[in-house]
């Protein structure tokens, strides 16, 4: 059975070519994405035994995501098929100082209609090591939020690790919605990911002397916030990533591994971004390729960065990103000189 578990809602991507606008021209490129599975297709790609779990309808759409996933070597064995349709988000990659755009028309989507009997979380999470989810799936709908404690509460109880990206999606539910639902799934939570606005967004937590979008990020404020998360939820780490936005085409990329009361920071990475989306969800893969295997702080962090920072070069959700990529990465410094 799969060591790590991800659940969470597959969508389809429709996206224009390269970086038009919504509708410049008559084509839609069809891809896949969701937080939880991009976790899985990564961790994957870096040789990990992953499962994705969510409901999907019956029909080609549906099948056709399976099947991608299946591509990847996730583990499709626990996907429940059913519901009326799939979740849709259409993509608008922006450039230079216009920003990216996301439309959702995920509304009574198969996995927000799923009812607590569609999971046997006993079968599901059988031999898990690992369980991973975000704050995107228990905001997609009321009976999502107790389906989403009730994984989690399995998970912990199964001996797993539970890890949880925050992922405040303001267009899914409001910030007062967040923190309550989010305060339940945290009293199963080990590892917390969160990025510059999470923290304040779900639970009124901020960093001082930060300015996000003028690309200043004061490393003790984001000290005092994983000390404050800890805290409040007992937390065995905290993952924050630092993106210091430049402009829709350039950021400073980097992160914060915190636990045990000490802190430790990446390698910062001047990125030029081909596609952003799927950039926490590689970071969080490579935190847990690097946690489950043993690797201190210091390893998981940079090789955490180093995955995410490879994945913003890649178009589409998924990290297709191998292990060797990541290693080279690191031992090179980000130079990009040619491989032969």
């Amino acid at each position: 059975m799969a060591k790590i578990v991800t659940f969470g809602e597959l969508m389809l991507r429709l996206s224009p070519p390269g970086y038009t606008r919504l509708f410049q021209t008559n084509l839609l490129e069809a891809t896949f994405g969701g937080g939880e599975a991009n976790v899985a297709v990564a961790l994957a790609n870096l040789g990990e035994d992953a499962a994705f779990v969510t409901k999907l309808p019956d029909n080609a759409v549906g099948q056709g995501a399976v099947s991608e996933l299946r591509s990847f070597g996730v583990d499709v064995t626990k996907i429940v098929r059913g519901g009326s349709r799939m979740g849709v988000y259409y993509c608008e990659k922006g450039a230079s100082q216009r920003s990216s755009t996301v439309l959702y028309d995920r509304a009574a989507s198969a996995i927000a209609e799923a009812k607590k009997s569609d999971f046997d979380w006993d079968r599901i999470l059988e031999g898990c090591k690992w369980f991973h989810i975000t704050g995107i799936t228990p905001a997609l709908s009321e009976g999502m939020a107790d389906i989403s404690e009730d994984a989690c509460k399995a998970a912990k109880a199964y001996g797993a690790t539970v890890s949880c990206d925050l992922n405040f999606r303001k267009k899914l539910w409001s910030s007062q919605r967040a923190g309550q639902v989010m305060s339940r799934l945290m009293q199963y939570t080990d590892i917390c990911v969160a990025n510059e606005e999470d923290a304040e967004k779900v639970f009124g937590i901020s960093a001082a002397s930060t300015d996000i979008e003028g690309g200043k990020l004061d490393h003790e404020g984001y000290i005092e916030v994983a000390r404050q998360l800890t805290e409040r939820f007992g937390f065995k780490k905290v993952a924050i990533t630092l993106r210091g936005s430049i402009s829709a085409s350039d950021n400073n990329w980097a992160a914060m591994l915190y636990g045990g009361g000490k802190a430790v920071f990446s390698k910062q990475y001047p990125v030029h971004i081909v596609d952003r989306v799927g950039g926490g969800d590689s970071f969080c893969s490579g935190l847990i390729y690097s946690l489950i295997n043993g690797d201190d702080d210091r390893k998981a962090i940079e090789f955490a960065t180093a995955l995410s920072c490879l994945k913003h070069s890649i178009e589409g959700d998924f990290c297709r990103i191998g292990l060797q990529e990541v290693e080279g990465l690191l031992a090179s410094g980000g130079s990009g000189r040619i491989q032969r």
